[in-house]
């Protein structure tokens, strides 16, 4: 339980300093038989810095709970 609880509190740190997600995804501009051409398309997932807190004292909530037992 201490590694989930550590885990949890990491991953919540980088939410909270990472507060936005891109990702690309490839589309398809001319597709015929002799040429393909594509696009790559970034796309941003924002998040709130509030999320990465609430999931770091989620951890730690599970980190004092398996310390406590």
């Amino acid at each position: 339980m201490k590694t989930a609880g550590i885990f949890i509190i990491v991953l919540g740190l980088a939410l909270t300093f990472f507060s936005a997600f891109t990702f690309f995804t490839k589309d398809k501009v001319i597709d015929t038989p002799i040429v393909e051409i594509s696009k790559k398309e970034p796309h941003r997932l924002p998040m709130s810095p509030l999320i990465g807190l609430a999931v770091t004292c989620l951890g730690g909530v599970v980190l004092w709970q398996s310390a406590k037992k």
